[in-house]
């Protein structure tokens, strides 16, 4: 397989991520946010695994180890209510850069939207790759408006 065929580059754009997201979480050392973020590396394991089996029957994928599950949607949705419930979210566009972490945040979620984008066209049908990373990005931009709470620039506040 040529690796500018759409499975790696998929896989590869999660890697990536996954990168990036360290690069976030280097700025975070030994907080609750690194230890969120060390769960989304490791999940992201399990979504390249799931990947790079596309060719393996389903029923031989293990649940949370090379198959991503409901499960671990449901806990990336769980963590944005839990920060969500912490501060009042902007109404408006937010100018990402209000410091390293949260601009390393937003960065690790640009990676993520594209990796989504990229796996749209070849995750199987019943899969839950594209809702995870969907729900992970999401769930960085929430982590990067907190990271950035005294710092947030919205449309407007500044010139």
């Amino acid at each position: 397989m040529s690796k500018d065929d759409p499975l790696p580059r998929a896989y590869g754009t999660v890697d990536e991520a996954q990168a990036a997201i360290g690069l976030a979480r280097a700025e975070c050392r030994g907080s609750d946010t690194e230890t969120v973020l060390v769960r989304a590396e490791r999940d992201l394991w399990v979504v390249m695994a799931e990947l790079a089996s596309a060719d393996l029957p389903r029923e031989r994928l293990r649940p949370g180890e090379t198959l991503v599950t409901d499960d671990m949607v449901a806990r990336l949705e769980s963590e944005i209510d839990r920060l969500m419930a912490t501060f009042e979210m902007p109404r408006e566009f937010v100018v990402p850069g209000g410091g390293r972490l949260a601009a390393s945040l937003d960065f690790a979620r640009c990676v993520v939207r594209r990796a989504e984008r990229e796996v749209l066209c070849v995750a199987h049908e019943d899969s839950r790759v594209v809702a995870y990373l969907n729900r992970l990005s999401d769930l960085l931009w929430v982590m990067a408006r907190c990271a950035e709470e005294e710092t947030l620039t919205a449309r407007g506040d500044a010139s």
